[in-house]
């Protein structure tokens, strides 16, 4: 096993102490309980406490009631345990030692303790040389764990969940840093690390942790105080005892660190002591937030409770002053039930221990006697469950599994509870309730603060000194309408104007708090020129040589890995710019251009096919259809064309084809209208279109790309496969447009890429001349620099986004990006030609095509329905009835009622029409002529 830290010390103070272990059994206290019967087995168990020490004092109470409630409820057991005491002198030598007495001279099974972190580990390590079992109530550092020392077991608490409740918390009242207070010991550093993990989480900081030593006076507590009280963050969490907890207290009621705006949190190693402590002490911490171990009011507990202050009052005659009963005393309790419990399921294994060593009085500790019962024993603890005085009992990875913490507000004499916290429901006000995990201050009863105010403190202030917050504001030669920064020689003092200058005072003029501030230039000091890069200028922030940087800043992931930015206040992304041009369109075929080529072919296969659709339903039953081939094609095209233009005189008989055709004409209506409206666009605006819209033909002809110099527009031309040697810089929107407009081939640009707020301020001055088209390459836009974690960003943030909803950001843009009247109009820009596609109209042919097939099926059935005494007879073969079907198709529909109008008529003056009956001679005769068979057949 690995040596616990300070061993070495503890060896060489063993040696002092070895005399009093060699001595009789004159500080050892022996007693047991129920032990009548002569044939119960007595088992030594040991006890370290601080005879002193009230807390050990207590627990030591609780663990003989614990024994003598447990065998009085239980006579049939066996065993009986016998305690044995040693005085741990409050020492961690003096705790060492009185173990080893127990575990060399008095030979206990094992030993239960109310010791401190360091003590615990130093008695741990003997109690792994011995296989004893080592039970504390009281240790509850995370340093100490059954994984390193695995005869360690803890029937307490483990600090490390205290740090999800602080974390919770914190979160709940949206406060951004904190700073540990604790003592630079076991007990205190074992929870600082937990402490900023849990923090990390919900992305809340730690900018210092304050230790103090054990040994403090208290003139160096109040230097560190008023150091605390210099910074800005105003939260702080205490991880002390209740005696080191109490001086420190009492010396920030002196600092004046008790009063509005600040926050004081303490863990359970005050906040289960508070009843405690002395009213001056509970007077100081008045607003405080504690946390409390939980522990669930029962009938039993009350009884113990009663019991538990007569036996104290005849067993202590002087009592230390506030001394109750608290949760210590109960994890006692618990802890001693669960030892008797383990011991009897033990029972008699034989010997105890093995006698290792050639002398008892040898300080070897490698020959340390060893238990043989003690593995059994412990591994009987760890499997130990029961319902307790604190609640239910039981091990998990050799310590008491955490169960509810409760949150507490210190008010007049006492805490009052406001909340709990569970590890399945975080805060919530009431227990038994079921609700989603959730952290929110709205879980919680109000709290009176620090201050007797019931306000939220905003967790942070302005440094007590009152200095100004540094601002710095680059200064560049050219859009200076974003930022002018001028020395004051009168007032030495740096004076900035611009856009961002504005957004930023309008901001903060809105926050609730004032924040005193002055503008610092970053110039070289030879002369008034920017001092670097913005890269370099957002680094003063991150060495704190600017508490803040303002000005044309864009977000970028890989600055917000240093800094934090607030909430963007211009339009994001980076954009091209290029020259216009007058769209040179052939006038002579311009009628061609409303309407893609795939559409014209659709319109046109739809008039011929229209035209065939009418033709098959016409030709039977109308003469204006019949005739020769060629003027039956003549005569259905014609009739699909005209109406294109409503221009048909043809008349339809069938029914089928009206309802063709007036589905066809809406069809040919819309197309009609969108075609002149899109003609009409054409011939009458004017059409101007940029002289490149694909950046990848800009890096294909190798073509010169401006960029501004010192932006980081650079790396991404640079990623997108742009050639530096193709790449020209350019400083102010004058020497902008003069390399726009030489051009690439004169010493110009074709085209220039940058972000979308200098393009339009300079499109405000050129927009006659050029135009922003697409694609836009997403960055964070322009936003305000503060170091990592400041508790302003949020705030600020919320400023802005006040600044940029109301008046007070159009008033802003209009004074300095205002557009010039002599600006075009973006929609009279065209970027491409449009053409309407058949994408567009899909529908409709969907339509139109739909009704026609229904038409043809309809009357293809009507057809073969009239015809079934041909296509139903068996003695004819498939393609005669097809030839027969075929043929008579291409015939008059004689009971057509034009036709029988027409058969009255000439009857009427004396004339027989022949009609065609088609029997079984006739269609045999058809079959064998090219002509219809006569009527005489």
């Amino acid at each position: 096993m690995e040596l616990p830290c300070n061993l070495g010390v503890f060896l060489l103070s063993m040696s002092f102490f070895w005399f009093q272990i060699s001595l009789p059994l004159t500080n050892v206290a022996g007693s047991s309980f129920n032990s009548s019967n002569i044939s119960n087995l007595e088992v030594k168990v040991g006890v370290v406490y601080g005879h002193k020490d009230w807390v050990g004092l207590m627990g030591f109470t609780c663990i003989q009631m614990a024994l003598s409630d447990f065998y009085a409820s239980n006579p049939q057991y066996k065993t009986r345990i016998i305690l044995y005491t040693r005085d741990s002198d409050q020492d961690v030598v003096g705790a060492a030692a009185a173990a080893l007495y127990l575990i060399q001279k008095v030979e206990v099974k094992a030993i239960l303790g109310s010791m401190t972190s360091m003590e615990a580990e130093f008695v741990t390590y003997l109690g792994a040389k011995a296989q004893v079992p080592i039970i504390s109530y009281s240790a509850m550092s995370s340093f100490l764990s059954f994984t390193n020392s695995p005869y360690f077991v803890r029937a307490a608490q483990d600090d490390s969940l205290q740090a999800q409740v602080i974390a919770a918390v914190v979160q709940a009242f949206g406060w951004q840093e904190v700073v540990p207070i604790y003592i630079n010991s076991e007990y205190g550093k074992g929870i600082v690390s937990y402490l900023m993990n849990s923090l990390q989480q919900v992305n809340v900081r730690i900018p210092y942790t304050s230790a103090l030593s054990a040994s403090a006076t208290d003139d160096q507590i109040l230097v560190e105080l008023f150091k605390l009280q210099t910074m800005q963050t105003r939260v702080f969490v205490v991880h002390m005892s209740a005696n080191d907890g109490s001086r420190l207290f009492a010396n920030a009621k002196k600092a004046g660190m008790l009063s509005e705006g600040y926050v004081w949190m303490v863990t359970n190693g005050l906040g289960n002591f508070l009843d405690s402590l002395d009213p001056d002490v509970i007077e100081c911490m008045q607003g405080v937030l504690g946390v409390q171990t939980y522990v669930p009011k029962t009938e039993e507990l009350e009884n113990f409770s009663n019991r538990w202050k007569l036996k104290i009052q005849e067993d202590i005659v002087h009592l230390p002053r506030n001394s109750k009963l608290n949760v210590i005393g109960f994890w006692a309790y618990d802890a001693a039930s669960a030892v008797a419990r383990a011991v009897e399921k033990v029972g008699d294994t034989g010997p105890f221990f093995s006698n290792d060593g050639n002398s008892s009085n040898s300080t070897d500790l490698d020959r340390i006697k060893v238990s043989q019962i003690g593995p059994k024993l412990l591994q009987a603890i760890l499997n130990i469950k029961f319902k307790g005085l604190a609640g239910e009992f039981g091990l998990e990875n050799g310590q008491l599994i955490s169960s509810t913490y409760q949150i507490i507000n210190v008010i007049g004499n006492s805490g009052r509870g406001i909340g709990f916290w569970t590890p399945e429901n975080g805060l919530t006000r009431d227990l038994n309730i079921d609700i989603q995990p959730n952290s929110s201050s709205r879980n919680l009863r109000t709290v009176i603060w620090s201050g007797d105010t019931s306000s939220v403190p905003k967790g942070w202030v302005i440094p007590a000194s009152g200095t100004k917050l540094k601002i710095g504001v680059p200064v560049r030669p050219g859009f200076e309408e974003f930022v002018t920064v001028t020395l004051d020689p009168t007032a030495n003092a740096t004076v900035a104007t611009g856009y961002c200058i504005d957004v930023f005072e309008a901001a903060m003029a809105k926050l609730p708090y004032y924040v005193p501030y002055e503008y610092v230039a970053f110039v070289k000091h030879d002369n008034f020129t920017i001092a670097g890069t913005y890269d370099e200028l957002i680094s003063q922030v991150l060495y704190q040589k600017y508490d803040a940087v303002v000005g044309d800043v864009t977000i970028l992931a890989n600055r917000s890995k240093y800094v934090d930015f607030t909430q963007p206040y211009t339009e994001s992304g980076v954009t091209m710019v290029v020259p216009v041009k007058d769209a040179k369109i052939n006038k002579g075929w311009i009628f061609l251009k409303p309407l893609t080529w795939d559409l014209w072919m659709t319109i046109f296969c739809f008039f011929v096919f229209i035209a065939f659709l009418i033709w098959l339903l016409e030709h039977r039953i109308s003469e204006e259809f019949r005739g020769p081939p060629l003027h039956q094609i003549g005569t259905s095209l014609y009739y699909s064309f005209s109406t294109m233009v409503f221009a048909q005189r043809e008349n339809i008989l069938s029914n089928l084809s009206r309802f063709v055709v007036v589905v066809w004409m809406f069809v040919v209506l819309v197309l009609t209208q969108s075609y002149t409206a899109s003609l009409t666009s054409m011939l009458t605006v004017q059409q101007l279109q940029p002289t490149v819209t694909d950046v990848n033909i800009l890096i294909r002809n190798q073509v010169y790309v401006g960029y501004q110099e010192g932006s980081f527009v650079k790396t991404v031309l640079l990623q997108l496969g742009f050639h530096e040697s193709r790449l020209r810089s350019y400083s102010n929107p004058e020497q902008l447009d003069e390399l726009l407009t030489n051009g690439s081939a004169n010493g110009g640009i074709a085209a220039v890429l940058d972000e979308i707020p200098y393009m339009k301020l300079f499109l405000a001055k050129y927009c006659s001349k050029y135009v922003m088209v697409q694609p836009t390459y997403k960055t964070g836009g322009f936003g305000f620099v503060f170091p990592l974690g400041s508790p302003l960003v949020p705030d600020v943030s919320r400023a802005i986004l006040n600044v940029t909803e109301g008046n007070d950001m159009v008033r802003i843009e209009k004074e300095w990006i205002e557009q010039q009247d002599s600006c075009l109009d973006s929609s009279s820009i065209a970027t491409t030609m449009s053409s309407l596609g058949s994408d567009s109209f899909w529908g409709l042919f969907l339509i139109v095509g739909t009704v026609s097939v229904l038409a043809i099926c309809i009357f293809v059935g009507m057809f073969l329905h009239e015809q079934r005494h041909i296509w139903m007879r068996g003695d004819m073969p498939f393609w005669t009835k097809i030839q027969v079907l075929a043929r008579i198709l291409n015939q008059r529909d004689t009971k057509f009622h034009t036709f029988r109008k027409a058969q009255l008529q000439q009857s009427a003056n004396g004339s027989t029409l022949s009609v065609q009956t088609y029997g079984a001679g006739a269609i045999d005769t058809a079959l064998n002529t090219d002509s219809p068979p006569s009527p005489s057949n």
